[in-house]
């Protein structure tokens, strides 16, 4: 099938296509890599009236240390930029995980969060870490947490006029990452990533939802306890008792509960390791 038809603004500037997706009155649709939005324009499951390329706008391209503490990641940077970079591991191996490598090449960090899908690796780090979104709109800036900006399966709390413009990494003590696939590229069946942001072990669980889930019961048991390999098998457990899932083509529901606690056993060891003589 081909897409229905669209007009297509290239603006240079966010004030611009902030203008354009407002005259869309809610029918717009921002784009820069189009590695999801045009597969779902191409089957005509989204018919935006108009596109928004925002690949001219400067400003959006840069990966910056803004402190020991947090790396600033512009809504324009490719996922094969995040692979190369030094500054966050974790978003390094997330990264490495997405697709093939030519939509590696053409995806955007701010297009894959914006876009919210439940099974995508970058939404799951964001979660993990804490980060915290900047977003733009016809009333100026505003910052959103990760966990409010997800809302539910490829939808978020911004405003038809929002436009993500960067995103706020804690950079974490430790951190671990572990993705079940059918094969590498596919999206992920579980996918799981652990860090500590200021001594506090977090949990972001992708795949099994229509958002990323935070077992908190796994993270308390985490903070109350010795970390043995007794205490990380503990945590894995209750992180599947506390996801609620469903069967579809890939996977049954009781299939994905076991997957659940197994990688999330092996991101905790990823990033906690294993303590001797564990009782």
């Amino acid at each position: 099938m081909k897409a229905a038809p669209f007009d297509y603004v290239r603006p240079s500037s966010i004030a611009e296509a902030i203008d354009a997706l407002e005259s869309a009155e809610g029918d717009g649709k921002v784009i820069a890599g189009g590695q999801s939005l045009v597969p779902v324009m191409a089957m005509r499951l989204g018919r935006p009236s108009i596109l928004v390329d925002i690949n001219r706008v400067p400003g959006l391209h840069s990966i910056e240390t803004l402190d020991e503490n947090t790396v600033r990641v512009g809504a324009l940077v490719r996922h094969v930029a995040l692979t190369r970079q030094t500054q966050l591991p974790l978003l390094a191996e997330a990264a490495g995980w997405i697709g093939h490598s030519a939509i590696r090449t053409r995806g955007t960090t701010g297009g894959s969060i914006a876009h919210a899908d439940p099974s995508a690796e970058l939404p799951v780090v964001a979660v993990a870490l804490g980060a915290v979104v900047h977003a733009r709109g016809p009333v100026g800036p505003r910052t959103i947490t990760a966990e409010d900006l997800f809302v539910g399966a490829l939808e978020t709390s911004l405003c038809d006029s929002e436009i993500v413009t960067a995103i706020d990494f804690p950079i974490p003590e430790v951190a671990g990452f572990a993705e079940f696939a059918r094969r590498h590229g596919d999206f992920g069946l579980v996918t799981v990533a652990v860090a500590q942001v200021r001594g506090h072990i977090r949990i972001a669980i992708g795949g099994v939802g229509s958002i990323p889930v935070r077992p908190l019961e796994a993270e308390a048991i985490l903070a109350d306890s010795e970390l043995t390999d007794t205490t990380l098998s503990r945590a894995a457990r209750a992180a599947s008792e506390a996801i609620t899932t469903s069967s579809d083509i890939h996977a049954s529901a009781r299939y994905r509960i076991a997957m659940t606690e197994e990688y999330t056993y092996r991101a905790l060891t990823r990033a906690i390791g294993t303590t001797v003589g564990a009782s």
